[in-house]
């Protein structure tokens, strides 16, 4: 054999071993490579080939419905659908043309106009992934639109939205949810675990297309509808109280109108009115705004327009504190009478200007009260006068009873973020003076007329309530919300003297225009100064009415609270007249007999 054959040879041998090296290299590499997929990732790929081919859908459960106390609907749910898509499906065989034909045709039976909501509703539907969710609470209509048009790869699942049927009705009180059906505000937050219910499963192994496997498994999970609850309000009653609020605000043009009313024998609240509200319908269309305000709120940014947003929803009656002016004069009054510190016939002067330590005050009236009984002192709403009651009452038996009133701590109503008072941290003779006459101390409505219910029904202090009872689905009570007495505070006795002394105010004193033909009412009205900077507004004002209705028999305790009206600022000219209209109609309705017949 020549040395070139021989050369030949040894080359071909070489390359056909360095090749059987090359094969046996990527073999062992695969063999690596296929071990480290059949153990080492054999758990997460499963996962993932499970996921692929099933399908799992929530079951909504029904939201339960909100009632009033007499079973009228304030908050109920509608069914409604979601669309889901399966992108495999939807894509499956069709050119980047048809697929973008028919997401914008998707989009627009849809009525998605936003140019950046059809981008991300294109790029979920091109992507690899797994179902998509592409609208919900979509109506029948609007259901049948879409399965008209005979698309691949379409879902619709029949879902509920929150409904409130009475719209900007009670709207602070009810709240809303958000967009997963879960309360937000409100009542729908306060009992969101009891309202929402238990959602269900479905699932299915479904092939790449989302159509369902012949030989596949399904699950179906029912979903536990969640319960009702029934409200202690009375929608006729809330009713009154709304168009007086909205006549007050105007004719007054305030900030707001706030009015509570309330059963003082068990805490039941049967209005609770905050105007302007909001449509829980669409809580993030702002109400009430004129056309420069709504300009303004555009140009908010989105931590802004979330600020105004959250002040919209709140529920002051319960969240929001403020200084009480001459409606607190009642609590000076009846804790001092309690206590024995004062008579019916003591008397207190009133020079309309008095010194305590070096601070001068004064009675809002310009002349002088001259000398009177604690009863006239209230009728003529004397600073000087409840300033000496306190004064003789003492600080430490003074604050012992704001705090028995329930001014030291919360109500515990049923209702979320609830506020407390705010008391001085310290109280010299000065403090003391000023609050006996209602300034220097910042409470919540819903605590005034909590602390004057107990004089209305001789003196309980009754923790107050929003919602009486949870029901099921078929009405069965599985949960009632019993009246509950915190303390006793005052004696009957005292708690009659009391009432006597606000029917006098009502029909003598500067309660005079909530006076009723026919009807024995009792009532203190209040204009507090707003606190700022460095002392008192000038300008600024709560203009505020509260009353026992009927005084010898009551049934009801209401409040009215006019924050900043313009024009006019005595608690008597603008917040009795409100009392005494919303009176007029709530007497009538509840059946109440006037003292004439």
């Amino acid at each position: 054999m020549s040395k070139r054959n021989k050369d030949v040879r040894q080359l071909n041998r070489g390359r056909i071993t360095l090749g059987f090296a090359l094969i046996g290299i990527i073999f062992i590499l695969l063999s690596i490579r296929l071990a480290k997929i059949m153990i080492v990732d054999a758990d997460e790929l499963t996962q993932k080939a499970i996921s692929q081919q099933t399908m799992d859908a929530t079951i909504e459960a029904k939201r339960g419905i909100i009632y009033d106390r007499n079973g009228r609907e304030l908050a109920t749910s509608s069914i409604c659908y979601t669309l889901y898509v399966f992108p495999g499906n939807f894509t499956f065989e069709k050119t980047d043309e048809e697929i973008d034909k028919n997401i914008n045709l998707l989009c627009d039976t849809l009525g998605i106009t936003d140019e950046e909501k059809r981008a991300s509703v294109t790029e979920d539907l091109k992507a690899e992934g797994g179902i998509v969710t592409v609208k919900k609470y979509l109506t029948k209509e609007d259901a049948n639109a879409v399965r008209e048009l005979g698309l691949p790869g379409i879902e619709l699942s029949q879902a509920t939205k929150r409904y409130y049927p009475l719209g900007n009705f009670a709207s602070q009180l009810l709240g809303s949810v958000n967009d997963d059906n879960e309360g937000r505000t409100g009542l729908e937050l306060e009992y969101d675990e009891y309202l929402s219910g238990v959602n269900g499963r479905w699932v299915t192994n479904t092939d790449v297309s989302g159509n369902e496997l012949v030989e596949g498994t399904e699950r179906h999970y029912e979903a536990k509808d969640g319960y009702n609850i029934v409200t202690t309000i009375d929608e006729a009653i809330q009713y009154y109280c709304e168009e007086e609020a909205k006549a007050a605000y105007d004719k007054w043009k305030p900030k707001k109108v706030e009015i509570l009313a309330m059963d003082p024998n068990n805490g039941e609240i049967l209005a609770s009115v905050v105007y302007p509200g909001f449509d829980p319908n669409d809580p993030f269309e702002p109400q009430g705004l004129s056309d420069s305000e709504k300009k303004a709120y555009e140009a908010m940014s989105d931590e802004e327009q979330s600020a105004f947003l959250s002040a919209m929803w709140r529920n002051p009656i319960v969240s929001d504190t403020y200084e009480p002016g001459s409606t607190f004069k009642l609590i000076t009054a009846t804790s001092a009478l309690d206590e024995g510190a004062i008579s019916l016939t003591d008397t207190f002067y009133c020079d309309h200007s008095f010194r305590v330590e070096d601070y001068t005050l004064s009675c809002w009236y310009s002349g002088a009260h001259g000398s009177q009984t604690i009863k006239q002192a209230i009728e003529n709403s004397c600073n000087p006068a409840l300033a000496e009651v306190a004064a003789r009452l003492g600080k430490t038996r003074f604050l012992q009873y704001i705090n028995d009133f329930g001014f030291g701590g919360l109500t515990g109503v049923d209702y979320p973020g609830e506020a407390g008072a705010l008391l001085q941290s310290y109280v010299g003779p000065v403090e003391l003076a000023t609050m006996g006459f209602g300034q220097g101390i910042s409470i919540t409505p819903i605590q005034l007329v909590t602390a004057i219910s107990s004089i209305a029904n001789g003196g309980d202090l009754v923790r107050p309530h929003y919602v009486r009872a949870l029901t099921d689905s078929n009405g069965k009570v599985v949960k009632r919300i019993d009246t509950e007495i915190i303390r006793k505070v005052i004696s009957p006795e005292t708690a009659a003297e009391m009432r006597d002394i606000m029917e006098a105010e009502v029909a003598e004193g500067g309660g005079g225009t909530a006076k009723m033909e026919g009807f024995r009412i009792g009532g203190k009205t209040g204009t507090a100064e707003k606190a700022e900077a460095g002392g008192y507004s000038l300008y600024d004002y709560y203009s505020s009415f509260i009353c026992i209705a009927p005084i010898d028999d009551p049934k009801l305790t209401l409040l009215v609270v006019v924050d900043s009206p313009r024009g006019e600022t005595y608690g008597s000219v603008v917040a009795a007249p409100a009392a005494k209209n919303i009176l007029e109609n709530v007497l009538r309705y509840m059946s109440v007999s006037s003292s004439s017949e």
